[in-house]
């Protein structure tokens, strides 16, 4: 056959092939898309049983709502109506200068006149008392001349001190008038590591108009963290959480996820003398220790001061080789008053004391700051050693003699 023939037949082939190709491809998509459709789809409502696939079930406005409202939620709806601002207006003593002149300086030197000016400061606190008891930390209230207090609704009443515990860093305000909402108070000792921890503090209230508390949200870091004392303020067993807790924020609640408070937000971290602001290490007083300390200021106008009559010293290598003790761990017994608590548990000098309650004691730091979860008329187990052989005593504790 001639090529331009075999061409020809080629290009024929083509043709039908592409048109049988095309006719049983039409074929086979309607088939597919009549199987796939409901049948309501080739009716006149076609249209509109398309669109209804597409439909959720249920509202996505309800299902993404009540994925919002968890926990969280709740619970800081349960205790922002607790949590109060504090404005204090404390009296401080400044010195007027007259800088570089000289006539003023030549009479009367570079300082001139002290004269009293009012400074303001803010900090948090929360009700926990229907009568109008709130709690916060005593720095915030520390030398208050006057002192208001600032609610979530709005309102501000002048407050009244009505007890402070100085080495606990705890404060009770009042505040006139009846049936306010109160937080519930939880219970620190169960806490663990890794749940949800809520601050909530109201900072802003006396100054942008608007007492609405703020939330940060974070997790129980740590619990039963020691700081040294610091100007007679002892920071042991404390509740580490990197909620953001901000200047201002002192004295608020730290909350569970149950709407429970656990702690009181006290102080924090910073990253440098230029970043006062979180850096999420922040610490809370464990709330068990503020109901005790509540309760001593309620019922006595203070917190007693515990009496043991017992003086200790650190040990070194001859004191202890002499008392038949190997070791340096513990502090020696240098004294027992007579009649105190101590002697009635018959604790005596020359005693090793290794272990108060469930604290090991390693030197006399280790006791600075041990008694303040304990209170009058609690009783501490002391183990000791005497003559080389472990003792256990218990001593219970009496209110110190006498003013203090």
């Amino acid at each position: 056959m001639h090529p331009r023939g075999k061409v020809g037949l080629y290009l024929l082939f083509l043709i039908v092939g592409l048109l049988l190709g095309g006719i049983c491809g039409t074929e086979f998509i309607k088939r597919f898309n009549k199987g796939a459709m409901p049948q309501s789809a080739n009716g006149p409502n076609a249209g509109q049983a398309s669109q209804n696939a597409f439909k959720p079930t249920v509202p996505v406005r309800e299902t993404v709502g009540a994925s919002r409202d968890n926990a969280i939620v709740q619970a800081t709806r349960m205790v922002s109506p607790c949590v109060v601002g504090i404005v204090v207006t404390e009296m401080q003593l400044v010195r007027h200068t007259y800088g570089s002149d000289e006539f003023f300086d030549f009479f009367f030197g570079p300082e001139l006149m002290p004269r009293v000016k009012e400074v303001e400061r803010m900090g948090s606190g929360f009700i926990f008392s229907k009568q109008g008891y709130i709690l916060t930390n005593f720095h915030v209230v520390e030398g208050a001349q006057k002192l208001f207090v600032t609610f979530s609704d709005g309102r501000q009443l002048e407050g009244k001190i009505v007890g402070v515990d100085p080495q606990t860093d705890l404060a009770i305000v009042s505040v006139k008038g009846g049936d306010f909402p109160s937080a519930r108070l939880g219970d620190s000792d169960t806490l663990m590591i890794g749940e949800w921890a809520i601050a909530i503090g109201n900072p802003f209230g006396f100054f942008i108009n608007d007492a609405h508390p703020t939330v940060t949200l974070g997790v129980i870091s740590a619990v039963d963290r020691n700081f040294a004392p610091s100007e007679g303020v002892y920071y042991q067993g404390m509740i580490q959480t990197d909620a953001a807790i901000n200047q201002g924020n002192s004295g608020g609640p730290l909350v569970n996820a149950q709407g429970e408070v656990v702690g009181i937000n006290t102080f924090i971290f910073t990253g440098s003398d230029n970043n006062r602001g979180s850096i999420g290490i922040g610490f809370a007083i464990p709330i068990d220790r503020a109901k005790r300390v509540a309760k001593e200021i309620l019922t006595y106008g203070k917190r007693r001061t515990i009496y043991t009559g017992i003086s200790v010293q650190d040990l070194n290598r001859s004191m202890a080789l002499s008392l038949g003790y190997d070791k340096l761990d513990g502090v020696v017994v240098s004294e027992i008053h007579k009649g105190s608590p101590g002697e009635a548990g018959d604790l005596k000098r020359g005693d090793i004391i290794v272990q108060m309650g469930n604290r090991r004691i390693h030197s006399s730091g280790d006791i600075e700051g041990f008694f303040l979860d304990y209170f009058v008329g609690d009783r501490v187990t002391i183990g000791y050693f005497r003559g080389g052989k472990r003792r256990q005593a218990l001593v219970a504790l009496k209110e110190y003699p006498g003013p203090r």
